[in-house]
């Protein structure tokens, strides 16, 4: 296998995740990523527009033609993205077809897990089931935000306080009842699958279930293409499915459709990217040079185990500050965080900018035209 230094990884992961060449759609960019860190609704939705847009094949690193958050909440309202928890009890943005066969396969390992925080909840087989015919009748048609579901539940004699309305929401999900989709001012309704889903992605219920090996090789070789170069422990990690199967997935790829990854040795650990890539890397190398404003929760902070190309240990404490789980929105340089950014309240100042040192003369001067380019 050949060598990368752990800079060229983070560089070739600019180009792997469409921050460098976007996707033409948003819709496009979740499909190719899969699952998309979604828990901040306004970040992911920034993350996508970044990695969408007119700028196409040909764009830069950092270009002023990105997609929209406007875009990207079309494709919501238009029934091409939803929001559920498929992976690791987090909220992720999927392409619409996605989300059936990622729950499939992923749903009952965390059903299981959550099964004691539910009976601490005294959420009972016979709550959900109430829980679950009261949404059905109340969401069906346009769906309700969040908090008309939960309105819902306490007329129906349901308790919701003290956790009780996340969890139902949550269980739910999980189950393939319903996820959020369209959009309503900042927020999104909450809808049923098999109605919203169903009625635009025909094809993708018309579909031949795939096999839980098949939905975790599909899983997998569809990470190691958009997120790599990366490990199976960032695969494992960002997944949450056993080491062993992946493992075992892997080997079926290499076996069966050796074309589709190559394989790299960084610092004695082996990674696994998209065919191709290092030469697509060769070609723009350049641009993923450029600097770049990313919101907190992007897919290239959280999508791996192991964060040491983008972050040291030491910024890494900088950008989740006391690990309280927030991530700040970074600074990129040459594909490594250089400080945080958010945006600004005073005038003339779209963002203020924590650098972790003295930044780079390319990124002092790139702040302006970043921000002012910023998806809106």
């Amino acid at each position: 296998m050949p060598a990368l230094t752990p800079e060229v990884v983070a560089r070739m992961r600019l180009l792997a995740q469409g921050l460098v060449e976007p996707w033409p759609t948003p819709a496009e960019a979740a499909r190719s990523l899969t699952c998309t860190q979604g828990q901040d609704h306004p970040g992911s939705t920034v993350s996508l527009a970044l990695r969408s847009g007119s700028d196409g094949p040909g764009g830069t690193a950092g270009g002023t033609n990105r997609g929209t958050t406007a875009a990207v909440r079309q494709a919501y309202d238009a029934g091409l993205l939803v929001r559920s928890w498929p992976m690791r009890g987090t909220l992720f943005v999927v392409a619409s077809e996605d989300l059936g066969w990622i729950l499939d396969l992923t749903a009952p390992k965390m059903l299981a897990a959550t099964g004691r925080r539910r009976g601490e909840l005294g959420l009972d087989q016979a709550t959900l089931s109430a829980a679950e015919t009261i949404a059905v009748r109340e969401l069906a048609g346009t769906g309700l935000t969040r908090t008309g579901l939960l309105e819902a539940w306490t007329r129906g004699g349901i308790p919701v306080e003290s956790g009780r309305g996340y969890h139902l929401i949550f269980y739910l999900a999980l189950t393939g009842v319903l996820c959020f989709g369209p959009t309503e001012g900042k927020q999104q309704r909450i809808v049923l699958v098999q109605e919203w889903i169903g009625a635009r992605a025909p094809t993708a219920a018309a579909r031949p279930a795939r096999t839980r090996d098949e939905a975790l090789r599909e899983l997998l070789l569809r990470y190691l293409r958009s997120h790599g170069p990366a490990t199976l422990e960032d695969f494992c990690w960002w997944s949450k499915l056993g080491k062993t199967q992946a493992r075992a997935a892997l080997r079926e790829i290499l076996g069966e459709a050796p074309d589709q990854l190559e394989g790299a040795d960084v610092g004695g650990r082996e990674h696994w990217m998209a065919a191709g890539l290092p030469d697509r890397y060769a070609d723009r190398a350049r641009a993923t040079a450029a600097p770049l404003l990313l919101p907190g929760f992007d897919e290239i902070v959280l999508g791996y185990q192991d964060r040491s190309a983008v972050l040291t240990t030491a910024e890494e404490a900088r950008v989740v500050p006391g690990g309280n789980g927030v991530f700040k929105g970074t600074v990129l340089h040459r594909g490594h965080a250089v400080g945080t950014w958010k945006r600004s309240t005073r005038r003339h100042e779209p963002v203020e900018v924590d650098p972790f040192g003295t930044l780079p003369s390319p990124v002092a001067n790139a702040i302006p035209r970043l921000s002012a380019g910023l998806p809106g």
